[in-house]
């Protein structure tokens, strides 16, 4: 059978599947048997009643429900098989674990929900039908229509599976309880989804201002799409990025929601065991798998397939200090990494420390390799504002091609919102370079550094290299000014810069890492480099 970009059996653009193919991927042992009695006992024990359902009236309503315990130890994800009859027009599920009381420190019971159809549930195959993670205890599918996190579409006959997630187990174990109702009836009119368009309005070459971590009630998040898009036209931003959690389920809602003044690029939070990753770009409806952890050695399969689709990979809040959320795959399929994540705190400075490393080793070795940071709200609710931080992109237009290869290629800078205006560049031997550019010039002649910025009264200027803070500058109370620094290409591989708040109060700044004898606050603003080259 054909695949699709990110490796899925091919379906026609923007419908969803109609199972015409009967194809149903077996189970994997693996999923059955990864971790002892907890994944085994599961599936038999709740297999009995689902099949049952064959028998139901064919114009009414089965419900199943079985319960179980899983121990401390029970494996990462536990698949329920549910045998669906032919006839039944929509499938409703619910849940419920126990919270038993454990003590101070110790992580207590946390369990994700999700659901497969009858193409099975290989990892990264077709059965995807929807994840809602621990933020909602129901969810239910049919032809028509389908809960937030879920896709609608067919309800086959077959055997389905859902899926727990037990994130966390308490020493106790976990006891769950799911019910699945098989509604019977006619099928009901197919969904239609209206992706957004690859194109806004744009102003040619120029830079364009976007978010690119984003979340709706798809996911976690409890804006809808349309408050999404009226919060980032209010926050001055020229494009988004949909990314809610393990699930394509907006992708067909932002349709109407685009505009041409309003790029809306179709993606996806992967929430793995061992960190978040975000897929920028991917084709609208399709999905990436995050059923793995760092150990399993597939993470470089996934990636591989978003890049194929002209997307990208991004490790989100990679010092995030919740579980599973600290980043463990290491660098090699990133095409750029997420620095700083909503308002600015110590983990945004472990993150930007860790690039900056990676970046002056890089620039040692004299190679392009470097890796851009981005920066996003991850917006999930009020007050959470949209924009803040966002990315401005250099691109050729404001098109999904473009503004992807604008933060590949690293032509781009992070501001705290759209008050904040900022041009960077280099200049020496009669050449002139600007961000994420490269500039080559003899080895002593003067390099002109040059930073105009606005929007940070009272503010700090760092002008940054491979060798470290190199220059510091007071910004005056209009937040306005231009600053200049000298070096060579002997002296620095790479030059970058960052604009910071002043300290409130005299003290360290809310959230902030820095200690009490630095005088500069959270982060307004920052760079991606200038690279610097020396010739001859």
């Amino acid at each position: 059978m054909d695949e699709d970009a990110l490796g899925h059996p091919a379906a026609p653009h923007g419908t969803p599947y109609d199972g015409s193919d009967g194809s149903r991927p077996s189970l994997p042992r693996r999923h059955l048997l990864g971790a002892g009695a907890a994944a085994v006992l599961a599936p038999l024990v709740f297999a009995a009643p689902a099949r049952a359902a064959a028998a139901a009236d064919p114009t009414g309503e089965r419900t199943l429900t079985v319960t179980g315990h899983l121990p401390t130890g029970a494996p990462d994800f536990v698949h329920l098989p549910v045998e669906v009859p032919p006839g039944v027009r929509e499938i409703a599920v619910s849940y419920s674990y126990d919270r038993p009381s454990v003590p101070p420190g110790t992580p207590g019971n946390s369990c994700d929900i999700g659901i497969f159809d009858e193409r099975g549930v290989d990892l990264g195959g077709p059965g995807f039908r929807g994840w809602s993670g621990g933020f909602r205890t129901s969810f239910a599918i049919s032809r028509s229509s389908a809960t937030p996190g879920y896709l609608p579409g067919p309800v086959r006959a077959g055997t389905w599976h859902v899926v727990l997630g037990p994130y966390q187990v308490a020493p106790q174990g976990m006891d769950y309880r799911v019910e699945v109702a098989l509604r019977f009836g006619p099928p009901g009119e197919p969904y239609r989804p209206s992706y957004p368009a690859e194109r806004g309005r744009g102003r040619g070459r120029a830079w364009y201002r976007g978010d690119c971590h984003l979340h709706t009630v798809h996911s976690d998040g409890r804006r809808l799409p349309a408050e999404v898009v009226a919060g980032a036209r209010a926050a001055g931003l020229d494009f988004i990025v949909s990314t809610d959690h393990n699930t394509s389920s907006s992708h067909g809602d932002w349709g109407p929601l685009a505009g041409p003044d309003l790029l809306v690029i179709t993606g996806e939070e992967v929430t793995t065991r061992n960190g978040h990753w975000l897929a920028l770009g991917v084709p609208p409806g399709e999905w990436v798998d995050w059923r793995y952890r760092a150990r399993d050695g597939v993470h470089p399969r996934f990636a591989g397939r978003v890049r194929r689709a002209g997307g990208l990979v991004v490790p989100a809040h990679p010092h995030c200090p919740y579980v599973a959320c600290q980043w463990k795959f290491g660098y090699r399929e990133a095409d750029a990494v997420e620095v700083w994540n909503g308002p600015w705190t110590f983990d945004d400075e472990s993150a930007l420390d860790g690039w900056d490393a990676r970046l002056a080793e890089s620039a040692r070795g004299g190679g392009d390799t470097w890796l851009p940071a981005i920066g996003n709200s991850d917006a999930h609710s009020e007050p959470q504002p949209i924009g803040s931080p966002h990315t401005v992109v250099l691109a050729e237009d404001l098109t999904r091609r473009d503004v992807l290869a604008g933060i590949r290629a690293g032509r781009s800078w992070i501001a705290e919102s759209a008050a904040m205006e900022l041009e960077f560049t280099a200049a020496g031997d009669g050449r002139s370079a600007g961000i994420g550019e490269r500039l080559t010039v003899p080895a002593d002649a003067p390099v002109d550094v040059r930073l105009r910025v606005s929007g940070v009264p009272g503010g700090t200027v760092r002008i940054l290299t491979d060798e470290g803070q190199m220059h510091q500058h007071s910004l005056p109370a209009t937040g306005a000014d231009t600053v200049t620094w000298r070096t060579t290409a002997s002296l620095a591989g790479y030059v970058r810069a960052e604009v910071r708040h002043p300290r409130p109060d005299g003290g360290p700044g809310r959230g902030n890492s820095m200690g009490p004898d630095l005088p500069f606050g959270p982060m307004a603003a920052l760079t991606n480099p200038i690279l610097l080259t020396a010739r001859g």
